[in-house]
């Protein structure tokens, strides 16, 4: 795989990341041996796993109200109340997809375990293995990421929220403008939002379906310097594969191995994370508990949600400066958007898009969230500081789950003391205000804020950013 040094991320010498063989492990048949065992090794309840599934997050688990009520909007909705004389001119949301079905690979990975649970086996007391063999397997590859039921629910209640929430944006006549990326669980996610609007919005006769912007949406696969040091560079993901085979998973895999009476050598971190994964699906699909979830505790699904994280981390987040450098093309685009507006109010002119909706990716939000500096720790995510992560602020499923949303809301002022302060601006990660980070409040002039990021707006050019250095390095020293 060759040498590297992330940046800020520490080496990534064989020695330290990636090559590290399992260290000796207890046969995986104790439990074989001893039926009783199996039972006590077996969680009491699956429940408290659900705060852990990272990117495969129900959006309930950021706010839980929905789960009373999918249609309310909150305690945070208050909170966001401005002076009467500032009403608002345009709102850029970004969404993530909803709730989607797992991926062909996930599913074939998936058929694979379950099978071998169907194999003969000594006669034996298994409960867990019993169980898991009796679930039926009901996921077929031709589902393959594709968006479920839930998904369309997730975003019509979305779009009905936001629709209460700012209806003066969302007023019969007034312009909607609809985005996707070209996956089909981003368009029936944008077709969705688009009915939950409902007559709340008319674009009369001229409406157009969902545009296909996969330049926006999608940046990351358009940026080769990123598809090759990151994207398809193994040793990119150097500290996550030292954490599959660091001590944290190799207990989780010792425990899982013998509660289905397995050779520990039959299983590997991912077949054990697709195990998780599978309680998560069955909760955010079907809203059910699924037998999978009995193999985990919540010290287990810990273990596994640093897993995903450290794999959002270095491959979305802050782990590699192209991950978030790739995003400014989408960045920039949403401030051109916002000055066009400002320049449409001082003009006297109605705003030529108040609405903007731009439907793609949990690798869509993740890298311009880091780009804007959120969620960043003062300490990168490594293999070997798991406990030190403890409270860390980078978590996927709090930041990006099914249906992650970031808005941007432009606001006219009227009797304020500056003219600067005459265009103010907010902005929402999923429905819940932000802070930013030069004010330290949840509102900012646009001033201000695009003076705060006037790097990025003036000097991040997609072109060059992307271009793939002249000498072919395939080690992440480039990055």
């Amino acid at each position: 795989r060759g040498e590297g040094k992330a940046r800020g991320g520490g080496s990534c010498s064989a020695s330290s990341c990636g090559s590290r063989a399992f260290a000796a492990m207890a046969p995986g048949w104790v439990a074989a041996a001893l039926p009783s065992l199996a039972l006590l090794l077996l969680p009491l309840a699956s429940a408290g796993l659900s705060g852990y599934f990272g990117t495969k997050s129900r959006y309930e688990e950021v706010n839980p109200h929905l789960v009373r009520d999918p249609l309310s909007l909150g305690p945070s909705a208050a909170e966001s109340r401005l002076p009467a004389a500032c009403t608002p001119l345009q709102l850029r949301a970004l969404l993530r997809h909803g709730t989607r079905y797992p991926t062909a690979g996930q599913i074939r990975r998936l058929g694979q375990l379950h099978a071998r649970l169907l194999l003969p086996r000594p006669a034996v007391a298994c409960p867990a293995a019993a169980a898991l063999a009796a679930w039926q397997m009901w996921y077929e590859e031709s589902l393959d990421g594709r968006l479920a039921p839930q998904g369309r629910r997730d975003m019509e209640h979305l779009a009905r929220r936001l629709a209460a929430r700012f209806p003066a944006l969302s007023a019969p006549r007034r312009r909607l403008v609809l985005a996707s990326s070209s996956k089909h669980r981003c368009l029936q996610s944008g077709a969705a939002f688009r009915r939950g609007l409902g007559p709340s919005l008319s674009l009369g006769s001229d409406e157009v379906e969902v545009e296909v912007n996969d330049s926006l949406m999608r940046f990351f696969d358009h940026c080769a310097k990123f598809v090759a040091l990151v994207e398809e560079n193994e040793a990119a993901m150097c500290q996550v594969d030292a954490f599959k085979e660091g001590p944290e998973m190799r207990k989780v895999l010792e425990k899982v191995a013998s509660a289905l009476c397995l050779p520990v050598e039959e299983l590997n971190a991912d077949l054990v994370q697709v195990a998780f994964l599978t309680c998560s699906y069955e909760l955010a699909i079907k809203n059910v508990t699924s037998p999978w979830c009995s193999l985990f505790s919540e010290e287990d699904a810990k273990v596994l949600e640093y897993l995903n994280d450290l794999k959002q981390y270095w491959k979305r987040g802050y782990g590699y400066d192209i991950n978030s450098r790739s995003s400014c093309i989408l960045f920039q685009d949403i401030f051109q958007h916002l000055d066009k507006a400002v320049e449409e109010s001082k003009s006297s002119n109605p705003i030529s898009s108040p609405l903007i909706v731009q439907v793609g990716h949990a690798e869509t939000l993740q890298p311009l969230l880091a780009l804007m500096g959120f969620f960043k720790d003062d300490e990168p995510l490594r293999a070997n500081n798991y406990v030190r992560q403890t409270h860390r602020k980078f978590r996927s499923g709090r930041i990006v789950p099914y249906a992650a949303n970031l808005v941007f809301v432009l606001y006219h002022c009227d009797q304020v003391k500056t003219s600067k302060e005459e265009y103010q601006v907010q902005m929402l990660l999923n429905e819940k205000l932000m802070l930013f980070h030069h004010t330290n409040e949840t509102i900012s002039t646009y001033a201000d804020l695009k003076d705060y990021y006037k790097d990025i707006l003036e000097n991040c050019h997609f072109k060059e950013e992307c271009e793939l250095p002249k000498v072919n390095i395939t080690a992440v020293d480039e990055l």
